[in-house]
């Protein structure tokens, strides 16, 4: 019994310098895969979003919903295509995006941090043009109502935080005439983490990290080792967006960039407040 105690205290002293340096650090945690589905991974995303607000850092959530937005189309009776996996995105198919990122998924999340004792307010990347973009074309293909990120006022976030809440922001944005496009929230995360000078971009996966040509969790990188190993062919497929992802936050100017497991109960806090961490930190 006092051992355990002895052990829940040590956890506890191993976290005090990580809480000490991030104390008034913004955090952007780009939330999406399996831990947004599972009720259990749900509900303790909602704890560990609301605890790092309690000790004084200010956490920016960026949800993705890609699955859903499938699912609704589905019941509309409208397959989704994709090119390089993105979403072709007609009038048709925005409107469900918009309906389902900005309204569903946006409010479920705020409404989890509520219930897990934090304040939360939905955001819209069209909310004081936040997100602002250009058509994004694939080998020259036109994908409809896709945007590109190019520039990003993080005023509205900005001002969430400021008055204690937690911003949990949806990513879609508009382009030069005020027109809605859907935006990989990957990227999304991404430009507002930069734009914010954000200490940490977190990005919640469905796999444990980048792992090397053995299979092994690769535990920290460099920009440059990490940009090796994408021409290298060892990071391939799915894994490449995220990681150029992180690499283009670190050389914008967050500090570090981390590619977690999501399916591990509390990996935000295992990740940022041990020494070892349980995922891949990427760092100038």
């Amino acid at each position: 019994m006092v051992q355990s105690l002895i052990q829940k205290a040590a956890v506890l002293v191993e976290a005090l310098p990580y809480i000490q340096r991030f104390r008034g650090k913004t955090f952007v945690i780009k939330y999406g895969g399996h831990a947004m589905i599972d009720d259990d991974l749900r509900a303790q995303f909602a704890v560990d979003v609301v605890l790092l607000k309690y000790i004084g850092v200010r956490p920016v959530v960026v949800h993705g919903g890609g699955p859903q937005i499938k699912e609704t189309l589905r019941r509309l009776g409208k397959e989704s295509s994709y090119v390089n996996g993105l979403r072709v995105t007609d009038d048709e198919t925005m409107e469900v995006v918009e309906m389902v990122l900005g309204g569903k998924i946006n409010q479920d999340i705020v409404q989890l941090v509520n219930r897990g004792g934090g304040s939360a307010v939905g955001l819209s990347g069209k909310d004081a043009g936040m997100l602002r973009v250009r058509r994004k074309t694939v080998d020259g293909r036109d994908i409809g109502r896709v945007g590109e990120v190019t520039a990003v006022d993080p005023a509205a976030v900005m001002a969430a935080a400021d008055a204690g809440f937690v911003p949990v922001v949806a990513p879609v944005g508009v382009d030069g005439d005020g027109v809605s496009h859907n935006v990989n929230a990957d990227d999304a995360a991404g430009a507002i983490a930069r734009a914010l000078g954000a200490a940490k971009l977190l990005m919640l996966t469905d796999v444990e990290g980048v792992e090397g040509a053995d299979g092994e969790l690769i535990g920290q990188l460099s920009v440059e080792e990490a940009r090796k190993l994408i021409d290298e062919g060892t990071i391939r497929e799915g894994m490449i967006p995220k990681v150029e992802c992180c690499m283009a936050a670190v050389e914008g100017g967050v500090e570090r960039a981390h590619v977690i497991d999501g399916r591990i109960k509390h990996a935000i806090l295992l990740e940022i407040f041990t020494d070892g961490g349980v995922g891949t930190l990427i760092a100038r």
